[in-house]
């Protein structure tokens, strides 16, 4: 129960993050760098009586009607609650913290720290195993009906809306917009590994049976067992390779420290992994 409550926070706090951009940042600027919200924001320019957030939310219905008859209900419920979290925040922000200006007068820093922001905010709801829909569900027709990648679907759809305001914000705009969206994609890679980083650790020890038995039984994971040979000595010794979150290594350091001081230890950060208890193969 506290674990769904901690997802469910965090997957509230990552809307919020995603809102406090489109409000701040990109709405003020004209700046639609893709997605729900940078339609939205196309759409308030053209009728700016209604606000960009009951854009968001109108749209959101509309796509998720779409996504229902082309898709079934293929996008799982949490997606649909962040897309109307995401848009709820964004009315509420433009509610109780009306903007009648941009924040300053250099747009690329606030774009650059405003995506920055949403990005993070993204990517905590990645990590939640949902996302905030929208052009998702358009990437994931296009997926289904035209065999196109999801993430090239995805990237496709907001270029073609980023460049659509071109046409009507003009030039400039039009190119930090193009910007903000390569930049969004490159900062929620980088904030996605940050967030799921594991290290490969190689471990040769005259305690390697300690060590192990830590591994296993202390800290609950598996590991790798083989022989290898000393190229000066020509000892045979024993070799542990195991895969660790950030916590469970720097726990195994210290007990390794304890029990061993002239233990030999490699680290290689991993990008991916695939198979096992961790990502699905597919």
């Amino acid at each position: 129960m506290q674990k769904k409550l901690m997802s469910f926070l965090l997957m509230n706090l990552g809307a919020f993050f995603v809102a406090v951009n489109v409000h701040f940042f990109l709405s003020p600027n004209n700046l639609a760098t893709g997605g729900v919200s940078g339609l939205s924001i196309l759409l308030n320019s053209v009728m700016p009586g209604v606000s960009i957030g009951m854009f968001m939310i109108m749209v959101n219905i509309v796509l998720f009607i779409v996504g229902i008859i082309f898709l079934g209900f293929s996008f799982g419920a949490k997606t649909v609650y962040a897309s109307f979290a995401l848009s709820g925040y964004v009315w509420l922000l433009e509610t109780a913290a009306p903007l009648k200006a941009p924040l300053s007068e250099d747009i690329l820093i606030q774009l650059i720290i405003g995506q920055c922001i949403a990005a993070t905010g993204m990517a905590l709801v990645f990590n939640q195993k949902a996302s905030t829909g929208g052009t998702d569900i358009i990437a994931m027709i296009l997926n289904k009906y035209f065999n196109i990648e999801i993430g090239r679907a995805v990237l496709f759809s907001d270029l073609a809306i980023a460049l659509s305001s071109t046409f009507l914000f003009g030039t400039q705009v039009g190119m930090y917009a193009f910007f903000g969206v390569i930049l969004n994609g490159l900062v929620i890679d980088y904030t996605l590994q940050q967030f799921n980083t594991n290290k490969e650790v190689v471990i040769i020890s005259n305690q390697s049976d300690e060590i192990r038995t830590y591994i296993v039984k202390e800290l609950g994971k598996g590991a790798t067992i083989h022989t290898a040979k000393g190229a000066f000595t020509s000892d045979s010794k024993e070799v542990i390779t195991t895969i660790l979150g950030r916590k469970d290594f720097s726990r195994l350091k210290g007990f390794i420290t304890e029990v061993d001081t002239t233990a030999f230890i490699t680290v290689h950060n991993m990008n991916e992994i695939l198979g096992q208890n961790f990502k699905r193969l597919v």
